[in-house]
Protein backbone atom coordinates (compact mmCIF):
# COMPACT_ATOMS: atom_id res chain seq x y z
CA UNK A 1 0.00 0.00 0.00
CA UNK A 2 1.51 3.43 -1.17
CA UNK A 3 -0.34 5.60 1.99
CA UNK A 4 2.78 4.51 3.84
CA UNK A 5 4.95 7.22 3.03
CA UNK A 6 2.70 9.35 3.77
CA UNK A 7 1.59 7.80 7.16
CA UNK A 8 4.81 5.85 8.40
CA UNK A 9 3.58 5.48 12.06
CA UNK A 10 0.41 3.36 10.60
CA UNK A 11 -0.42 0.03 11.91
CA UNK A 12 -2.99 -0.49 9.09
CA UNK A 13 -2.84 -4.13 7.18
CA UNK A 14 -2.17 -4.37 3.65
CA UNK A 15 -5.91 -4.18 2.77
CA UNK A 16 -7.29 -1.63 4.14
CA UNK A 17 -7.36 2.02 3.28
CA UNK A 18 -6.53 5.30 5.37
CA UNK A 19 -9.21 7.13 6.32
CA UNK A 20 -8.42 11.42 6.04
CA UNK A 21 -11.45 13.01 7.87
CA UNK A 22 -12.13 16.21 6.34
CA UNK A 23 -11.62 19.21 8.98
CA UNK A 24 -14.79 21.09 6.51
CA UNK A 25 -17.51 18.93 7.91
CA UNK A 26 -16.11 19.38 11.46
CA UNK A 27 -17.78 21.53 14.37
CA UNK A 28 -14.94 24.40 14.42
CA UNK A 29 -16.51 25.85 17.49
CA UNK A 30 -15.37 22.96 19.34
CA UNK A 31 -12.03 22.12 16.79
CA UNK A 32 -10.04 20.92 19.50
CA UNK A 33 -12.48 18.25 20.35
CA UNK A 34 -13.52 17.37 17.10
CA UNK A 35 -9.77 16.28 16.57
CA UNK A 36 -9.36 15.06 19.63
CA UNK A 37 -12.41 13.07 18.55
CA UNK A 38 -11.19 12.13 15.22
CA UNK A 39 -7.84 11.13 16.69
CA UNK A 40 -9.37 8.28 19.08
CA UNK A 41 -11.75 7.45 16.53
CA UNK A 42 -8.56 6.03 14.31
CA UNK A 43 -8.27 8.74 11.55
CA UNK A 44 -4.37 8.21 9.98
CA UNK A 45 -4.46 11.54 8.76
CA UNK A 46 -6.54 14.90 8.97
CA UNK A 47 -7.98 16.66 5.61
CA UNK A 48 -7.61 20.23 5.57
CA UNK A 49 -9.62 21.79 2.57
CA UNK A 50 -8.44 25.60 1.83
CA UNK A 51 -10.79 27.57 -0.64
CA UNK A 52 -10.16 30.99 -1.84
CA UNK A 53 -13.76 32.12 -3.38
CA UNK A 54 -12.43 31.90 -7.00
CA UNK A 55 -10.90 28.56 -8.10
CA UNK A 56 -13.98 27.20 -6.14
CA UNK A 57 -17.25 28.55 -4.72
CA UNK A 58 -16.41 28.29 -0.98
CA UNK A 59 -13.97 30.48 1.06
CA UNK A 60 -12.73 28.67 4.24
CA UNK A 61 -9.40 29.47 5.83
CA UNK A 62 -5.44 30.28 5.29
CA UNK A 63 -1.93 29.54 6.86
CA UNK A 64 -2.79 30.21 10.22
CA UNK A 65 -5.75 28.29 10.80
CA UNK A 66 -2.89 25.54 9.67
CA UNK A 67 -0.88 26.51 12.11
CA UNK A 68 -3.35 26.80 15.10
CA UNK A 69 -4.15 22.79 13.89
CA UNK A 70 -0.41 21.66 13.74
CA UNK A 71 -0.69 22.41 17.40
CA UNK A 72 -3.58 20.39 18.18
CA UNK A 73 -2.74 17.19 16.61
CA UNK A 74 0.58 15.35 15.50
CA UNK A 75 -1.62 13.72 12.80
CA UNK A 76 -0.28 14.00 9.06
CA UNK A 77 -1.53 17.49 7.77
CA UNK A 78 -3.02 16.61 4.40
CA UNK A 79 -3.56 20.26 2.94
CA UNK A 80 -5.35 20.37 -0.46
CA UNK A 81 -5.33 24.36 -1.68
CA UNK A 82 -8.14 24.93 -4.05
CA UNK A 83 -7.10 28.03 -4.66
CA UNK A 84 -5.78 29.74 -7.87
CA UNK A 85 -2.07 30.85 -8.13
CA UNK A 86 -0.95 28.04 -5.41
CA UNK A 87 2.90 28.77 -6.27
CA UNK A 88 2.50 32.24 -3.98
CA UNK A 89 1.07 29.94 -0.53
CA UNK A 90 3.15 26.58 -0.71
CA UNK A 91 6.02 28.62 1.41
CA UNK A 92 3.01 30.04 4.09
CA UNK A 93 1.44 26.76 4.16
CA UNK A 94 4.50 24.72 4.51
CA UNK A 95 5.94 26.63 7.70
CA UNK A 96 2.97 26.82 9.06
CA UNK A 97 3.13 22.70 9.52
CA UNK A 98 1.35 21.08 6.52
CA UNK A 99 2.77 17.84 5.80
CA UNK A 100 1.63 17.33 2.11
CA UNK A 101 0.07 20.19 0.10
CA UNK A 102 -1.92 19.16 -3.07
CA UNK A 103 -2.79 21.55 -5.78
CA UNK A 104 -4.81 21.60 -8.47
CA UNK A 105 -3.30 20.70 -12.44
CA UNK A 106 -6.41 22.86 -13.26
CA UNK A 107 -4.91 26.11 -11.24
CA UNK A 108 -0.93 25.73 -12.16
CA UNK A 109 0.70 27.83 -14.69
CA UNK A 110 4.21 25.74 -14.42
CA UNK A 111 2.89 22.09 -12.44
CA UNK A 112 6.47 20.81 -12.58
CA UNK A 113 8.10 24.10 -11.35
CA UNK A 114 5.31 23.97 -8.47
CA UNK A 115 5.73 20.94 -7.35
CA UNK A 116 9.49 20.99 -7.07
CA UNK A 117 8.93 24.28 -4.53
CA UNK A 118 6.52 22.07 -2.97
CA UNK A 119 9.77 19.73 -2.35
CA UNK A 120 11.90 22.11 -1.87
CA UNK A 121 10.12 22.86 1.94
CA UNK A 122 10.71 18.76 2.70
CA UNK A 123 7.43 18.44 2.66
CA UNK A 124 4.80 15.61 0.55
CA UNK A 125 3.79 17.08 -3.48
CA UNK A 126 0.21 15.49 -4.09
CA UNK A 127 -1.48 17.12 -7.53
CA UNK A 128 -5.27 16.85 -7.95
CA UNK A 129 -7.32 16.66 -11.05
CA UNK A 130 -11.55 17.95 -10.91
CA UNK A 131 -13.75 15.15 -12.34
CA UNK A 132 -14.47 16.93 -15.57
CA UNK A 133 -10.31 16.61 -16.07
CA UNK A 134 -8.75 14.37 -18.15
CA UNK A 135 -6.51 11.55 -16.77
CA UNK A 136 -4.28 12.32 -19.40
CA UNK A 137 -3.59 16.03 -18.58
CA UNK A 138 -1.76 14.34 -15.50
CA UNK A 139 -0.05 11.52 -16.67
CA UNK A 140 3.42 13.22 -17.34
CA UNK A 141 3.50 14.05 -13.13
CA UNK A 142 3.20 10.95 -11.93
CA UNK A 143 6.48 10.05 -11.61
CA UNK A 144 6.69 13.70 -9.70
CA UNK A 145 4.22 13.23 -7.22
CA UNK A 146 3.74 11.92 -3.80
CA UNK A 147 0.27 12.08 -4.08
CA UNK A 148 -2.42 11.45 -6.74
CA UNK A 149 -6.13 13.16 -5.54
CA UNK A 150 -8.80 12.07 -7.92
CA UNK A 151 -11.88 14.45 -6.96
CA UNK A 152 -15.11 12.40 -6.76
CA UNK A 153 -17.40 15.92 -6.43
CA UNK A 154 -16.69 19.43 -7.69
CA UNK A 155 -14.91 20.64 -4.85
CA UNK A 156 -16.14 23.89 -3.07
CA UNK A 157 -18.51 22.46 -0.81
CA UNK A 158 -19.62 19.30 1.57
CA UNK A 159 -22.13 16.56 1.27
CA UNK A 160 -22.32 16.43 -2.70
CA UNK A 161 -23.43 13.06 -3.98
CA UNK A 162 -19.82 10.69 -5.50
CA UNK A 163 -19.37 10.67 -8.65
CA UNK A 164 -18.65 6.94 -9.82
CA UNK A 165 -17.35 7.92 -13.05
CA UNK A 166 -13.69 8.86 -11.50
CA UNK A 167 -12.97 5.75 -10.28
CA UNK A 168 -12.17 5.06 -14.09
CA UNK A 169 -8.87 7.46 -13.23
CA UNK A 170 -7.80 5.71 -10.05
CA UNK A 171 -7.59 2.63 -11.87
CA UNK A 172 -5.79 4.12 -15.25
CA UNK A 173 -3.18 5.91 -11.99
CA UNK A 174 -2.77 2.22 -10.39
CA UNK A 175 -2.20 1.00 -13.63
CA UNK A 176 0.54 2.97 -14.29
CA UNK A 177 2.23 2.89 -10.86
CA UNK A 178 2.50 -0.87 -11.03
CA UNK A 179 3.94 -0.86 -14.24
CA UNK A 180 6.38 1.86 -13.55
CA UNK A 181 6.66 0.96 -10.33
CA UNK A 182 5.87 4.57 -8.63
CA UNK A 183 5.45 5.23 -5.51
CA UNK A 184 2.50 7.76 -5.20
CA UNK A 185 -0.50 7.26 -2.92
CA UNK A 186 -4.15 7.29 -4.55
CA UNK A 187 -6.35 9.50 -2.74
CA UNK A 188 -10.26 9.88 -3.31
CA UNK A 189 -11.95 13.22 -1.70
CA UNK A 190 -16.10 13.67 -2.56
CA UNK A 191 -19.69 11.83 -1.28
CA UNK A 192 -16.99 9.05 0.11
CA UNK A 193 -19.45 6.92 3.04
CA UNK A 194 -19.67 3.01 3.24
CA UNK A 195 -21.42 2.68 0.33
CA UNK A 196 -19.22 4.21 -2.07
CA UNK A 197 -15.78 3.29 0.29
CA UNK A 198 -15.82 -0.15 -1.33
CA UNK A 199 -15.88 0.57 -4.72
CA UNK A 200 -13.10 2.68 -4.43
CA UNK A 201 -10.76 0.70 -2.00
CA UNK A 202 -11.66 -1.99 -5.16
CA UNK A 203 -10.43 0.48 -8.09
CA UNK A 204 -7.13 0.87 -6.03
CA UNK A 205 -7.55 4.06 -3.71
CA UNK A 206 -5.20 4.08 -0.84
CA UNK A 207 -6.68 7.11 1.07
CA UNK A 208 -10.02 7.86 1.84
CA UNK A 209 -10.97 11.53 2.54
CA UNK A 210 -14.32 11.31 4.26
CA UNK A 211 -16.09 14.90 6.16
CA UNK A 212 -19.86 14.54 6.33
CA UNK A 213 -19.81 10.80 7.01
CA UNK A 214 -17.56 11.08 10.20
CA UNK A 215 -18.31 14.33 11.23
CA UNK A 216 -22.00 13.99 11.38
CA UNK A 217 -22.39 10.22 12.51
CA UNK A 218 -22.94 9.27 16.13
CA UNK A 219 -19.92 6.93 16.22
CA UNK A 220 -16.77 8.41 14.84
CA UNK A 221 -15.39 4.92 15.44
CA UNK A 222 -18.15 2.79 13.71
CA UNK A 223 -17.90 5.17 11.01
CA UNK A 224 -13.87 4.86 10.47
CA UNK A 225 -14.11 1.38 10.84
CA UNK A 226 -16.92 0.72 7.83
CA UNK A 227 -14.78 3.05 5.29
CA UNK A 228 -11.92 1.08 6.16
CA UNK A 229 -12.68 -1.81 4.95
Amino acid sequence: MNWSQLVPSSKLAQDEAAIAPSLLAADFSRLDEEIRSAEKAGADLLHLDVMDGHFVPNLTFGPFIVGAIRKLTSLTLDTHLMIENPDRYIEPFAKNGADILTIHIETCADVRKDLELIGSHGIKRGLALNPDTPFERIEEYLGDIDLLLVMSVFPGFGGQAFIADVLGKVEAARSIRDRDGLEFAIEIDGGIDAGTAAPARTAGVDILVAGTSIFKSESYGDTIAQLRG
